[in-house]
């Protein structure tokens, strides 16, 4: 056997050849400690010096290492900041709400119309877009659903499922996080919008407490966007204004990121 891969490896005991008889047989499992050290070897010798790993790379995508922005929010533009009354309230609210999916959740009660919302599989990025926001809005051919189509009848797969408690209360903790992921990551290249966000709540409704480290970091990530999303809006009476601190104040005051939150403004 070739000395070099002992010299990376040095052998912990002294194994000097084996004295075997003739009809060893090394595919046969061993009957002795002479012939079980005497397989090791040859199976040591047969080892390339070089070995490559062959990788799919469909497989890594989604686990690559990420840049973790440090920073906190944006601030909000003058007069665009909420009340501390007002997210002491929304907080109240988010709380009942997620008591509700709680019970649905370990109690089983689900919708008898459940099957009508087949759920795309965990790992299924694609579909999971589709499925929430519509292929319209997934497209990008439209923002929303045309008046004209309202006579005839609501076509989920075209303008997206809602999220439903007969849904959301079917999907496990791996599948909510992996959702929201793919939802935040789509939001980080696009405006806010109402089908985006009424599933983004929720999924945040949905989590459970304490947080793993994906979904931390997750909520951390929605948090910023939205502040920067925020901090474009030109006119304060625009309705984006009021979902987008909703999900600041859930994530600084409920999932208790204070750096993130906006300030408590008593008025």
């Amino acid at each position: 056997m070739d000395s070099g891969p002992e010299e990376l490896m040095p052998r912990l005991l002294p194994v000097g050849k084996c004295d075997l008889t003739e009809d060893f047989d090394p595919a046969v499992p061993p009957r002795t400690p002479q012939e079980y050290l005497r397989r090791v070897q040859i199976e040591a010798a047969r080892c390339p010096d070089v070995v490559i790993a062959q990788i799919d790379p469909k497989k890594l995508r989604k686990k690559q290492t990420v840049s973790i922005a440090l920073s906190g929010c944006q601030p909000a533009p003058e007069g665009y900041s909420p009340s501390l009354l007002w997210q002491q309230q929304q907080v109240a609210q988010f709380s009942a709400v997620r008591q509700v999916s709680k019970c649905q959740s370990q109690y089983g009660r689900i919708d008898s119309n459940a099957s009508l919302y087949p759920q795309p599989n965990t790992e299924d990025e694609e579909s999971w877009k589709k499925f929430c926001l519509g292929e319209k809005l997934y497209s990008d051919l439209a923002a929303a659903l045309n008046t004209e189509n309202l006579n005839t009848g609501i076509d989920y797969i075209k303008v997206g499922f809602p999220p439903l408690l007969s849904i959301v209360s079917r999907m496990s903790q791996a599948t909510v996080t992996s959702v929201l992921e793919y939802l935040v990551n789509w939001f980080e290249e696009r405006d806010f919008t109402p089908e985006l966000g009424r599933w983004l709540y929720a999924l945040l409704a949905s989590l459970e407490k304490p947080l793993l480290p994906e979904a931390h970091s997750l909520i951390r990530q929605l948090a910023r966007r939205c502040s920067q999303v925020r901090s474009g809006v030109k006119h304060r009476e625009d309705e984006r204004v009021s979902a987008l601190n909703l999900f600041i104040c859930l994530v600084g005051r409920y999932f208790e990121q204070r750096d993130l939150a906006d300030p408590s403004d008593p008025s």
